[in-house]
């Protein structure tokens, strides 16, 4: 079963008359009287805003036709409007247009544009797959080994594969493959230990490792653009790693006791797993060429803006252009284009020209001011707003299916309402931990497209990695607070 088939199978009322419900939203937006606080401009976009939340949540149509729609809908909708610096002017549809396609002249957009380039380099010459079967042939045949090995893995790979996606479909084949050789039941705890913890732990590694997922380049874009910092790929790491891994430690135990299999070792896993490496061959010219340039790579990320001034996205399109020129290069356009998910890229885009226009036109401002005046946002302390912010943004990330349509639509109002808050609070960092639960989408499945790739290994059912994922979803978010109230307060970003 393949996550195509998933999608299809996820039906229900939502699903089905999403798109209808989001319309009418809309509809209820640009017809009503104009909000007392809120410019004509910025009362559709709220209208937008909510469309494009209520589809994204329901899945009623993918998230690439959303882009499109919510693009279209910026256009049509703010260039009728008033233009908000002078109203006595409707602001024209190319001037709408061009705040409805911003999120494409972003360095993030093209950040993760190129992520997609080393994840197709990646699986063409196998090297994501060689750095998966070495560590794994390290391991030994203990179950809990191999299954430490597995997590590992995704952590290694987080690191060079910018897609928590590729990630994922890179070691399950070799949990697949392991699972043929030994004749292992692919519905086994074995399998499902495996399965589940890979995909969750990734959850941890995109927390973690800035460039390992799209979602945080969204927040970086906005903190770049609303607030004028910078958030140096080092410095989020230094933040967020010893969250992420006292994380994955406790999952690791958890995880273990949850779906326990029923044997300790597994007999001739050392022989299947060295086979699978053997298969490989030796190390080729374009696995050495990559791997040259993704080393070079992470150098130049981890120490930006203390050995030299240039940006990650930078950085990055350069190892592009390297990977791709001829004789020097490992592939060429004809064979990479085809391989890109463009959809993401697109959806990515629009997701971060959403926000903006939100920022732009206050409709951000004014959801912000009404959070505040409902939950008492304003005057409260900075671990009280982690508290209920954060809450807020896992609990409301059951209803979507992707961490980035999240990030792209909460971190503006989350941006806006830090910025009204009276005490001393530091605004980029508060940003970055609330980003940080963003990226919680341990429950089902359908929260996160790693989920969804494990969960078409057809190996385990919904709810078991529901049993796992509520009682660390829980765990991360108190240990959310106590690094809130700790580790974070430190370091200055509370």
């Amino acid at each position: 079963m393949n996550t195509n088939e998933i999608t299809v199978q996820k039906e229900g009322f939502f699903k089905k008359w999403g798109l209808v419900i989001g319309a009418i939203v809309l509809l209820i937006f640009v017809l009503m009287p104009t909000i007392e606080g809120l410019t004509v401009a910025g009362q559709r976009m709220i209208g937008i805003f909510l469309f494009a939340v209520i589809v994204w949540m329901s899945s009623t149509v993918s998230y690439p036709v959303s882009a499109i729609i919510i693009m279209t809908l910026i256009a049509v909708l703010l260039g009728t409007a008033p233009d908000i610096a002078d109203t006595t002017k409707l602001m024209g549809t190319s001037k709408a247009l061009k705040m409805g396609i911003s999120g494409f002249s972003s360095t993030a957009f093209l950040l993760v544009a190129a992520a997609m380039f080393i994840s197709v380099a990646m699986m063409k010459t196998g090297l994501d797959r060689r750095i998966a079967l070495t560590m794994l042939s390290k391991v030994g045949a203990k179950v809990s080994h191999i299954y430490l090995g597995c997590i590992a893995c995704g952590f290694v790979l987080g690191f060079f594969v910018p897609s928590s996606t590729a990630r994922v479909a890179c070691v399950l084949p070799i949990i697949m493959g392991i699972l043929n050789i030994m004749d292992i039941d692919h519905r086994s705890k074995f399998a499902g230990l495996l399965v589940i913890g890979v995909a969750q732990a990734d959850t941890m590694w995109n927390i973690m490792i800035q460039t390992a997922a799209a979602q945080n380049m969204v927040a970086v874009e906005f903190i770049n653009s609303e607030l004028n910092a910078t958030v140096p790929w080092i410095n989020w790491l230094l933040a967020a790693a010893p969250f992420s891994l006292i994380l994955a430690v406790i999952y690791y135990f958890l995880s273990m006791a949850i779906h326990k299999p029923s044997f300790d070792i597994l007999p001739g896993g050392v022989t299947a797993i060295a086979k699978m490496k053997s298969d490989l061959g030796p190390m080729t010219k374009d696995e050495k060429k990559l791997s040259v340039v993704l080393i070079l790579l992470l150098f130049f990320w981890s120490t930006g803006g203390i050995l030299h001034k240039f940006d990650t996205s930078t950085t990055t399109i350069i190892a592009i252009a390297l990977l791709m020129l001829p004789k020097i290069g490992i592939m060429d356009w004809k064979y990479t284009a085809p391989r890109i998910n463009w959809g993401t890229i697109v959806m990515f885009g629009t997701g971060i020209s959403l926000g903006t226009a939100l920022l732009k036109t206050e409709g951000a401002t004014w959801l912000a001011k009404m959070l505040n005046s409902g939950l008492g946002l304003s005057s409260a302390t900075p671990l009280a707003i982690i508290a209920i912010m954060g809450a807020f943004l896992i609990l409301i990330h059951l209803g979507f299916a992707s961490a980035t349509a999240l990030s792209s639509a909460m971190i503006p109002i989350v941006i806006s309402v830090l910025q009204t808050v009276t005490g001393e609070i530091n605004v980029v960092g508060m940003t970055m931990i609330l980003q940080f639960s963003c990226c919680f989408g341990f429950i089902f499945p359908v929260n996160s497209p790693q989920g969804m790739v494990a969960y078409g290994t057809d190996t385990f059912e919904a709810k078991d990695f529901i049993k796992s994922g509520v009682p660390i979803t829980i765990i991360g978010y108190l240990l959310l607070l106590v690094f809130a109230a700790t580790y974070w307060k430190w370091i200055g970003l509370v």
